[in-house]
């Protein structure tokens, strides 16, 4: 199999989707979405399609493919992030779970609901309906499973791959809270509405009900990194560019982002491995800090984002450049000098993370934000690890940072067509 992205054309006849045994009816049935489901489904397809807007609200993405959308896909401007327990289930309730989770997304990123928004009195409506009227807005929904998913409660111990390993301790990971990391399952639901993202974790919990329980959740807005070269650079809220170099380019996406035929385990074969980091940012102490230690800090401009000693945002990095004093102009100890590949034998990662904020912090009565880190590799403990070891170690930002929680998921290849499900590899 190559190494490159491969075609997101739907497939309802490729091979993935032979031999399931569970066929579409079916796990439609169980969603209510056979019938008269259906129905509604296809007169909100008809309204959305008539619309002819081209806003973001009307853009779709498409779902059924070789590699999962939301990984590489230009990121969008919001997130939901959850992560799931699998709680008193059999492998084949696991499957017909991932089944059901697969065809309620074909529906979601097209704009349709699950189901029937009404109901007789009495009963619950199919979908909860919060995201009608509001279009797909480019949804991505992007299925990952835990290192504690192949514990033996499924028989799938035999396919855990190395890459799924739980990291070494790192650097920097004193106060890493358990409960809002790790899990069985995750999903991540990007799109320009938060209400629409919103919508996918809280009807894939709905009807996981009595199958998983939902470990934590995270909402990210303004996303912090640039997945394409179409897009321009953001800036996290410390108010600096983010992702002026991440890998964008589908040579990079080829050689660090998808898993190849090298793979231990064929069932990753076409899928990336997942790392979440909640890291929070003392907002109030970086704000007090003189506009020259700030760049100091990331080594780079704030307002251009160019590397110190440099002129344009994108200009090629010289680490060894003299500023005025002769020392060069980019710390050794900056952020941008330890991530850049020459000082991490040209490892690079795909970065797609979010901002995100809770309010106040109670205890502190300062702002409680930060970025929710997400990173996409073909391994994590050759790639992420790496990195977090340099950066863990010297950089300066870490004065105003703190990581919170840490999560790593294997995100196997994308839903081939009608009949298939996420990990349909794994699990048939």
């Amino acid at each position: 199999m190559s190494g490159g992205p491969r075609s997101q054309a739907p497939s309802s006849q490729g091979p993935a989707s032979q031999g399931r045994g569970v066929s579409r009816r079916g796990f439609l049935g169980g969603l209510g979405l056979t019938g008269a489901g259906l129905a509604v489904g296809a007169a909100a397809g008809a309204s959305l399609s008539s619309n002819g807007s081209a806003d973001e609200s009307a853009a779709v993405t498409a779902f059924h493919g070789d590699r999962q959308a939301g990984i590489t896909t230009p990121a969008q401007q919001r997130m939901m992030f959850g992560a799931f327990d699998v709680a008193g289930a059999d492998k084949a309730q696991l499957r017909e779970l991932l089944s059901r989770w697969s065809a309620a997304a074909a529906l979601m990123t097209r704009g349709l609901p699950v189901g029937p928004t009404e109901a007789a009195p009495g009963s619950p409506p199919v979908d909860t309906g919060e995201a009608v009227g509001l279009g797909p807005g480019g949804l991505t929904i992007t299925v990952g499973f835990g290192a504690s998913l192949f514990d033996g409660r499924f028989g799938l111990a035999d396919h855990l791959p190395d890459a799924l390993a739980p990291l070494p301790p790192l650097p920097g990971d004193t106060v890493l809270d358990p409960a809002i990391s790790g899990g069985d399952l995750c999903v991540q639901a990007c799109a320009s509405d938060p209400q629409v993202a919103f919508h996918v974790l809280r009807n894939f919990a709905r009807m996981g009900r009595g199958t998983v329980t939902t470990r934590w959740m995270q909402e990210g807005f303004g996303r912090a990194s640039s997945t394409s070269a179409d897009q321009k650079t953001p800036r996290n809220l410390f108010g600096f560019k983010d992702g002026t170099n991440n890998t964008k380019t589908d040579d990079e996406f080829r050689d660090w982002v998808w898993v190849d035929d090298s793979a231990d385990q064929p069932w990753m074969q076409g899928g990336s491995y997942l790392v979440t980091r909640k890291i929070a940012m003392s907002i109030e102490t970086w704000d007090s800090d003189a506009i020259a230690d700030q760049e100091r800090v990331f080594g780079r401009v704030k307002g251009s984002g160019a590397p110190l000693g440099h002129t344009g945002e994108f200009d090629e990095i010289s680490l060894t450049a003299p500023g005025p004093d002769g020392t060069p102009a980019i710390d050794p100890n900056s952020h941008v000098a330890l991530a850049h590949p020459d000082n991490n034998a040209g490892v690079k990662l795909l970065r797609r993370s979010y901002n995100y904020t809770g309010g106040i912090n109670p205890a502190t009565g300062h702002l409680d934000a930060g970025l929710f880190f997400i990173a996409y590799q073909r391994d994590p403990h050759t790639q992420f690890a790496a990195l977090q070891r340099q950066l863990g170690r010297r950089d300066n930002l870490n004065e105003y940072i703190k990581h919170l929680s840490s999560s790593v998921f294997a995100c196997p290849p994308g839903v081939r067509g009608g009949g298939d499900y996420w990990g349909s590899e794994l699990l048939a």
